[in-house]
């Protein structure tokens, strides 16, 4: 971009360049090489649809979930945790393997054993995660949370995410439950016929969170 000096004030494009006024000065830069009519179809730009496409997915997907659980990470104090939890969706996109450059997706990702464990090993912010002290298992009417330490006289809130990453919403059930001496929490089953759950817990000592992530 270049000022220029002239009798004549000239604006729009000459050849290949483009005269406006930019904050009371007169200003000619060369026109963009970006052509959208070549992005769309130019097979040279087929790499940089396909990147665009994936990281507009894993920004959906990303914001989808967060939208769910809002209220707790917002006490994560974490101003980076936007960019940090896109960067989760990335990566757990690269694995998967099914599908073709350009569609592979979050959901495909989170169906192999690494991509959980990476969904699972997410901390927020300063707060103890969750995983791996925390274990889930299903009984025939419940599910089940088992950990290691005790957390007896602790509230322990799950959240319940049944996500569609086509339409990019999600419904979530929310229950807060009360830990007894036991190391093990039942609460109910939802969404029985969903393919995909995501489960959210939130361990609070005396109103204040201590530990969060997903199980």
């Amino acid at each position: 971009m270049a000022t220029y000096e002239s009798l004549i004030k000239i604006k729009g494009s000459v050849g290949d360049l483009v005269f406006y006024s930019l904050n009371g000065k007169n200003v000619v830069r060369k026109k963009s090489g970006f052509n959208q009519k070549s992005f769309k179809k130019d097979p040279s730009y087929e790499k940089v649809r396909q990147n665009s496409s994936e990281f507009g997915h894993c920004s959906k997907a990303g914001k989808m979930i967060r939208s769910c659980i809002q209220n707790y990470i917002k006490e994560a104090g974490d101003p980076l945790l936007y960019q940090k939890f896109a960067k989760l969706m990335t990566s757990i996109k690269d694995l998967d393997i099914v599908s073709e450059r350009g569609n592979r997706t979050v959901k495909k990702g989170l169906e192999t054993p690494e991509g959980l464990q990476r969904f699972k090993e997410f901390r927020f912010g300063d707060k103890k995660g969750i995983h791996p002290e925390f274990t889930l298992s299903e009984e025939k009417e419940s599910k089940v949370i088992s950990w290691g330490h005790q957390f007896s006289g602790n509230e322990i809130a799950i959240v319940t995410i049944q996500p569609d990453f086509e339409a990019y919403s999600a419904v979530y059930l929310e229950e807060k439950l009360y830990a007894s001496n036991e190391k093990e929490i039942r609460f109910q089953k939802h969404f029985e016929d969903s393919d995909l759950l995501l489960y959210f817990a939130v361990v609070r000592k005396k109103e204040k969170i201590i530990r969060m992530g997903f199980i």
